[in-house]
This record gives structure tokens, C-alpha cells and sequence, in this order.
């Protein structure tokens, strides 16, 4: 899923096998004690150096600095890659780190962190508060699926594979490769379990005997896959919008829509009452205006700031981002009152692409691993040349690892009808828009297992989950689900308010997650923020 932290716009399961789930018992550093087991302890003692962060307009604060890891955390020996770092420092007496995710998966960390930092601040009285680009994400080995000459030829609605089913396969298979060529050596590990190993050996060089981590959205899933991986690591552990661990892509897809259908008709009724609202001030013909202005943009694209067509998928992804925030309102209602009006998709191109502009370089891929027969170079990919479509491509890629499910060419095919008549029902906005997604993994290698079956039952010091009731992302039954799943560890606070997380948006939900984190203080399992507990 798209995920996002707070309410600005930003950007947000390849296959993993072999030795997932390998847990370094101890705080000190892992011993080759069995041969049977790689040795992973040069990993761990590295320690981060710290400098100022490289380019212009970053908070002067702000310090950036590397960890390396594994390539393949298996065969350690194989390759090795640098993860991107960056933290905020410790203004009082400090007691450790607390690392951030802000979900995704695909988004980087080190960009949010840069523009949203500040709403972290309160943490700073006792922790370092730290973030990362994670494998395949931003300046660690971007992954990439090319230019855009490869793009399927499959409509929002699914209906080509209904005419010519083999032909659109044949294509999923071809969009497949066309990601694992111009990734190169990493797209094969990634994926949240290998994220989570990575998130241990940050947490080494760091210095921090426990990992105490707060994570947003997607990085809910990470922080739980972290739990079963390495439970006597856990410190004081926060997830903020809870993802589900049980759930197939197809019905996360059907979730997701429903959500973000909501969250539209909560827009739409908000903005009918303004008079400049490009929808008109009718509610119902509004929501009708917004499908036929989809199917429009879907026929006869408008030419965008990018160099690519403007269509109707694209503002339904733009609206999936812009509509995760209530703060977000205004400022999405001018930007479609400039496309409809004018006929200028610039302003809405923000919402999917976290302000960035155009930059005229091509998007090709940027991977860098260090093989072992020499010294490492760095590793870290500049800013610049991170490619544009790196969200999208590691977004597919981490949900792909995660999902064991690769449905053959006659299941497709038998349920096309039914799945395309369900996601219409939850949503005809975003439902075909959610259904061509969940054809992405096809042509790609089975994930793992290991979330499904072993992310359960943990036994960790106590853990604090945060459901929103208003989320349109992460409903809140997955919070109740995933700490039912987790066992008695989780704690649950119910946030009756709306918005995608709860942190950026409800003062309530802020202040007992940063007690939590600085004192141990938790709620009491099953207590509540109100809705009226908004942030300032």
C-alpha cells in the first residue's frame, strides 16, 4: 500500500528465501559459533560516523552518515551495500536512539525526515532520532523498472486481459523482467525480512543494546517482522497505523479502496461548500463528475511537467496520496481546479510525486553493491540520481517479496470478472486503479513465507500499537487483528479520530506515544484518543 506519515505529500512484497528468520541471540555481536552459520560479525562492529548531510536546502541539523550490509545476508560473502542514514541529535541527556520508519513501502526515509523532522523534537530530550533509505529504497540501491518503453498495456479496468488474456500476461512477464534488468543484484533481497536483519545491524552501530523504532504505516509491518526476528532486541517499540500481516495483496487491494473511497466522499462533501469547488456544489453529481473526469484523462491524457501522458490512473494515484491528510484539502482542491479548468496537471503531479521536478535525466537504474574483491566506494547513490520511478518499482517489489501468493494463468483469468466486479463495488475510483496492482507480482518469484507463519506470538517487552478509526489506508480492524496475532506484548490505543496515522495529526496520540518512548510510560490496553484531540 501507499503510505504516509503526516500531512504533507511525500513519496511512498522479488523473492526472499534461504535463511530468513535467522535470530543473533545476545546484545553483543553475533559469533560464528556452528559453521553451518555465516559470519556476520564484521557487520556489527561497525560504528557511524557522522557528517553534515551533502546538498543544498537541508536542515543545518541535520547529519547523514552509512551503515553496510549484506548483500545477501546467507552468503555475507557474496556482495555488500551501503544503507543511507541520517539522524537529528540528542539535546538532552541521551539514553539510546530511536529509529524511524515512514512506510511505504518504497518511500525514503532521509527526504521525510528532511522536510517533517521537526514534529520529532519532543524525542530529542532523550534520544538520537534517526531514519533510513532501506535496501532498494532512495540512496540505497534504488531498484528501477526502466525508462517507461516497457510499460504493460493493461487499462485500469483489467478489460484487455479479457480480450487478449495471453497477450497481457505475456507482457506482465516481459514488465517483470523489465524491473529485475534494470535493478540489477539487489532485487533479489529485498523485502521486509531483509529489511528488518538490516534494521539489527543499524541498531548495533548505533550503539544501542535494544531497538527502541517507531513506525508508520507499512513500517508497522517492518517493526512486527523485527519482533519475530529478534525479540530479545526489542526496546520500546511504537507501530502507528497498523498494516496487516495475514492479508493477500487482492484483499488488501479491496481494503484499501473502500478506505479511499471514503476518504473521497469526505472531501467532496467538504468541498461542495466552498463555491470555487471544481466539482460543483452538488455532492452526488460531484461524485460523478470525479469518475467521468477518470474515464476522460483515461482516453485523452493531457501532457504533463514529466515528458509522459497525464491519464486518468494518474490522478486517481495522486488522489490516493493527497487524500490521506484533511490538511491536505485546500491545497488539492486548487490543484484540481487547475487541471480541470486550465488543463495544467502540474500542481496534482506534486501529491504522487512529493513535490519532486523534473529533472530531464533518464530513468535508469542506480544500483550500486560492492562486490567482495574490493574495497567499498561508497556505495550510496547521489540524490540526483536516484530514478524517477523508484517508489513505484520498490513498492512493487517489497510487496512481492512479502506475498507468497503467485496465482497461475488460469486462476487470473477465471477470477478476473469476479475481482474487477468487487473492486468496483468498494470503490469506482480507486477499485480498477487497486486491481491493476494486484497483478504486479505475476512473472515474479514467490515471496516469502515467513510473515504469514512465523510473525505471531512474540515475546517482547511491551509494544504500542495505534489504530486510527478514519484511516483510509490501514483500517483499523488490522490494528486489532495484527496485536491479537502478536500476542499479549501488544497494547492497543484506539484513535477515534481520522487521517492516515495518528502521530502528525491528533496531540493525544503524540503525547502518549512520546511518553511511551522517553519514560515507558504505556495507556492502558484498549484506551482511547477522541477525534477533537487534533494536532495544532
Amino acid at each position: 500500500m501507499l503510505a504516509k506519515l503526516s500531512t504533507r505529500p511525500s513519496l511512498r512484497r522479488c523473492a526472499v528465501t534461504g535463511a530468513v528468520g535467522l535470530v543473533l541471540l545476545g546484545t553483543g555481536l553475533p559469533a560464528a559459533t556452528d559453521s553451518a552459520e555465516p559470519d556476520l560479525s564484521r557487520f556489527y562492529r561497525q560504528k557511524v560516523t557522522w557528517a553534515k548531510c551533502p546538498g543544498e536546502g537541508l536542515p543545518k541539523d541535520l547529519q547523514c552518515g552509512k551503515v553496510t550490509v549484506p548483500l545477501d545476508y546467507a552468503r555475507p560473502r557474496a556482495g555488500k551495500l551501503d544503507l543511507a542514514l541520517a539522524r537529528y541529535r540528542a539535546t538532552g541527556e541521551k539514553q539510546g536512539s530511536v529509529l524511524l520508519n515512514f512506510g511505504g513501502p518504497g518511500g525514503p526515509g532521509i527526504p521525510e525526515f528532511a522536510e517533517g523532522g521537526k514534529e520529532f523534537m519532543e524525542l530529542t530530550d532523550g534520544y538520537d532520532i534517526v531514519t533510513f533509505d532501506p535496501r532498494g529504497v532512495g540512496r540505497s540501491s534504488p531498484v528501477s523498472c526502466g525508462d517507461g518503453e516497457e510499460d504493460i498495456a493493461v487499462t485500469g479496468d483489467g478489460t484487455e486481459i479479457g480480450r487478449d488474456p495471453q497477450s497481457v500476461l505475456k507482457q506482465l512477464r516481459k514488465a517483470a523482467d523489465a524491473c529485475a534488468r534494470h535493478s540489477g543484484p539487489v532485487l533479489p533481497h529485498i523485502g521486509t525480512v531483509n529489511t528488518s536483519r538490516d534494521m539489527d545491524v543499524i541498531r548495533q552501530a548505533l550503539g544501542d543494546k535494544k531497538l527502541n523504532y517507531l513506525g508508520f504505516s507499512y513500517g508497522t509491518r517492518l517493526g512486527a517482522v523485527y519482533a519475530a526476528q529478534f525479540p530479545e532486541r526489542v526496546g520500546r517499540l511504537v507501530l502507528d497505523g497498523v498494516d496487516t500481516l495475514t492479508e493477500p495483496l487482492t484483499e488488501q487491494g479491496v481494503a484499501g479502496a473502500q478506505g479511499q473511497q471514503k476518504a473521497l466522499e469526505e472531501f467532496i462533501n467538504w468541498c461542495v461548500k466552498d463555491i470555487a469547488c471544481p466539482f460543483g456544489q452538488d455532492p452526488r453529481e460531484a461524485r460523478k463528475e470525479v469518475v467521468r473526469r477518470v474515464e476522460s484523462l483515461d482516453e485523452d491524457p493531457l501532457p504533463s511537467a514529466f515528458g509522459e501522458p497525464f491519464t486518468g490512473q494518474d490522478l486517481v494515484g495522486a488522489l490516493a496520496q493527497a487524500l490521506y491528510s484533511e490538511e491536505l484539502w485546500p491545497s488539492l482542491e486548487r490543484a484540481l481546479a487547475s487541471l480541470f479548468e486550465d488543463g495544467d496537471p502540474h500542481a496534482i503531479e506534486t501529491f504522487a510525486t512529493g513535490g519532486a521536478a523534473p529533472t530531464g535525466r533518464e530513468e535508469t537504474g542506480a544500483t550500486k553493491v560492492t562486490e567482495e574483491t574490493g574495497d567499498p566506494d561508497g556505495g550510496l547513490v547521489d540524490d540526483e540520481d536516484v530514478p524517477l520511478d523508484n517508489l513505484p518499482a520498490a513498492l512493487m517489489a517489497i510487496n512481492c517479496a512479502d506475498d507468497p501468493d503467485r496465482p497461475t494463468d488460469e486462476q487470473i483469468i477465471g477470477n478476473l470478472d469476479r475481482l474487477r466486479a468487487e473492486y468496483e463495488q468498494a470503490s469506482p475510483v480507486f477499485g480498477p486503479y487497486r486491481l491493476t496492482g494486484v497483478l504486479m507480482c505475476y512473472g515474479r518469484p514467490r515471496g516469502t513465507d515467513f510473515i504469514r507463519d512465523d510473525v505471531k506470538d512474540v515475546h517482547t517487552s511491551k509494544m504500542l500499537l495505534v489504530g486510527t478509526r478514519g484511516d483510509p489506508a490501514t483500517p483499523y480492524r488490522w490494528t486489532v487483528e495484527t496485536a491479537k496475532r502478536l500476542g499479549p506484548s501488544a497494547v492497543v490505543l484506539d484513535n477515534k479520530g481520522g487521517g492516515h496515522t495518528g502521530y502528525a495529526s491528533s496531540k493525544c496520540v503524540h503525547g502518549k506515544i512520546d511518553a511511551f518512548l522517553l519514560y515507558g510510560t504505556l495507556p492502558a490496553d484498549g484506551s482511547s484518543c477522541g477525534p477533537e484531540d487534533v494536532g495544532e
